[in-house]
């Protein structure tokens, strides 16, 4: 009902307790929104010897040419020091670089300052990783972020939705399904409770709270909200479309490296340099996650020199066409994405699940171990120089 505060709502930090400080690159160039300018970086480097190989590294206190690391789980990165390293860069593969940036990145463990092992270890395709923001407390911007690919994104913390590779041993606090099927009337998925928090969860005093709710229908509808959201997040399905006559196209054609990023109200038009691109909702380019409007950050990503000499440097040498149908894709996201996103305090919550609830239940407060890593041993990991690390 209007005016319930929610007080007594449990802190997502409960309901998800495992979570994962985000991954720590420690230098800018083994992440590019291009993978061939990656492969480029990468043969640059290994071309370059001694001095110059360390120069051109970028080398910091948690990683140098000389540095012994162990190789990422489930990638094919080398182990041996990458001084005297040879051969291809391992394939890139596509992670979210920021808020609806899907870039990609070198899976080598010797580029990656601070690469959290143990979020590569259950990134598969039934994983959904959702990503804390730094929207301030009172802001519309979105709180939480949905992604199937492996977040890069600073500074939120990770939540990964399961514990273990496949979909297996849910993220949720234990004792959290069996309570909520007591109170639904059904044993809700644990899709369906992440679908349920990005649709009510909201900013509280001690961090972000997730008002539950034990009222069938009310649960429905919200998950039905966060199931829509959650699809146009992630974006690995049937790719989403805005109606005939509202569909975004390129109406004057993008010059080879467009330098500026402007937007037309009356025309509803994207400027980018000479070309154009109409119609772009209002709603899509005011979209902003952390007090930053999305297609500026995207198109910043895209468009930054990097500094002459250094790897960051090499990069397309004009605007690939793929990224103009990346551009449209993510118009049509977030234009559709900020009407579906839900007002929180549109979704007064009956028949409330409290903490105190979920205390007497003895679902809360959560055992420790539910807050670490599970382990995982389905194979081994290379450690450095070749020996297979023990896990």
């Amino acid at each position: 009902m209007p005016g319930v505060t929610h007080d007594d709502a449990p802190l997502l930090a409960d309901l998800m307790p495992w979570s994962v400080a985000p991954p720590r690159l420690g230098r800018g160039w083994p992440a590019a929104p291009d993978a061939a300018c990656l492969k480029a970086r990468w043969d640059t480097l290994l071309k370059a010897e001694g001095p110059d190989r360390e120069a051109l590294f970028e080398p910091t206190r948690a990683r140098t040419p000389h540095t012994a690391v162990g190789q990422l789980p489930g990638r094919s990165g080398g182990t041996e020091r990458l001084a005297r390293a040879s051969g291809p860069c391992p394939d890139p593969v596509r992670v979210l670089a920021a808020p609806f940036d899907e870039q990609w990145l070198i899976p080598d463990h010797r580029l990656i300052d601070a690469a959290r092992p143990e979020l590569w270890r259950v990134a598969d395709a039934r994983q959904v990783f959702t990503v804390e923001t730094t929207a301030a407390p009172g802001s519309s911007g979105l709180l939480l972020l949905a992604t199937s690919l492996l977040p890069v994104v600073r500074p939120g913390r990770i939540r990964p939705l399961f514990r273990r590779p496949g979909g297996a041993d849910p993220n949720l606090a234990p004792g959290l399904l069996d309570h909520l099927a007591g109170r639904l009337g059904h044993r809700p998925d644990p899709l369906d409770v992440l679908a349920w928090i990005l649709t009510a969860v909201r900013q509280g005093p001690a961090g972000l709270v997730v008002p539950l709710t034990g009222d069938a229908d009310l649960w429905a509808r919200g998950v039905r909200a966060g199931r829509r959201t959650l699809w146009l997040m992630r974006r690995d399905g049937e790719r989403p479309k805005l109606p005939g006559g509202r569909r975004p196209y390129v109406r004057a054609p993008l010059p080879p490296r467009p330098l500026t990023l402007r937007y037309d109200r009356d025309e509803e038009a994207l400027l980018l340099d000479e070309g154009r691109i109409a119609p772009v909702p209002a709603e899509a380019w005011d979209f902003e996650t952390g007090g930053v409007r999305v297609l500026e950050q995207w198109f910043a990503a895209r468009t930054a020199e990097g500094e002459p000499g250094t790897l960051a440097a090499i990069r397309p040498a004009t605007w690939p066409q793929a990224w103009t149908s990346e551009l449209l894709e993510l118009i049509t996201v977030l234009a559709l994405l900020s009407q579906a996103r839900p007002d929180p305090a549109a979704w007064p919550v009956a028949d409330e699940v409290t903490a105190a609830d979920l205390r007497a239940a003895g679902v809360l407060p959560v055992p420790e171990p539910a807050r670490r890593p599970a382990t995982v041993l389905d194979h081994r990991e290379e450690g450095p120089e070749g020996q297979f690390a023990l896990l």
